[in-house]
């Protein structure tokens, strides 16, 4: 039995905005086929029948979203991520530990599949950047958490960019590093200026691994 909208932790809620909490193997949106209709915007919508995402996550990416419930403030909110004004920030843990403290990477992307959906590195594609920041290794040295702010927001761009640096993110059944257990990506900041009233809002959701 899937869960209720009531289950599905909610950071903030007021007559325009929700912000949300996605659990790690739960579609955002529904799919085509009765295997794929049960998703965040479902249940969301069980509630609150105007609900619109303003943003994604893939499916086995836990963390931070921002729902609308009207048109207007779903315009505004999609303009901020459009004109780089939403700061997001992501943790994840990935094989291996970089040796610089921080880094940027700035590779383009591009589709290379469509069932599953898979992208990579295309000079061709669409530019993209990430920046990171290692935190902690872990204790055999085998792999390392970082701190992630993608300053754009492709498709799969956090683990097609740490895979080509070749740090895949653990639990990526995709991109290189599947292993056991889910995938270690969690969105856990999300921080911007409230269209409606410039009153500056930040959330955040601790790392559930």
């Amino acid at each position: 039995m899937r869960a209720a909208a009531e289950e599905i932790r909610l950071l903030h809620a007021d007559r325009q905005l929700l912000v949300v909490e996605k659990p790690a193997g739960l579609l955002c949106q529904p799919g085509l086929g009765p295997d794929l209709a049960d998703s965040l915007l479902t249940r969301l919508r069980d509630r609150w029948p105007t609900a619109q995402l303003v943003h994604r996550l893939d499916r086995d990416t836990s963390g931070l979203l921002l729902v609308a419930l009207d048109a207007e403030l779903h315009r505004a909110l999609s303009g901020l991520f459009a004109e780089r004004q939403m700061h997001k920030l992501y943790l994840a843990d990935v094989a291996g530990v970089p040796g610089p403290e921080q880094g940027t990477i700035a590779l383009a992307i591009a589709k290379r599949s469509h069932r599953p959906p898979l992208y990579g590195v295309d000079p061709q594609g669409r530019p993209s950047l990430t920046r990171w920041r290692r935190l902690q290794p872990a204790a055999d040295g085998r792999s390392c958490r970082l701190e992630l702010r993608p300053h754009t927001g492709r498709s799969h761009q956090l683990r097609v960019h740490l895979q080509a640096i070749g740090h895949p993110i653990l639990g990526d059944p995709l991109y290189g590093s599947p292993g056991r257990g889910r995938l270690r990506l969690h969105a856990c900041t999300l921080a911007f200026q409230d269209p409606r009233s410039a009153e500056r809002l930040e959330f955040h959701s601790p790392c559930p691994f």
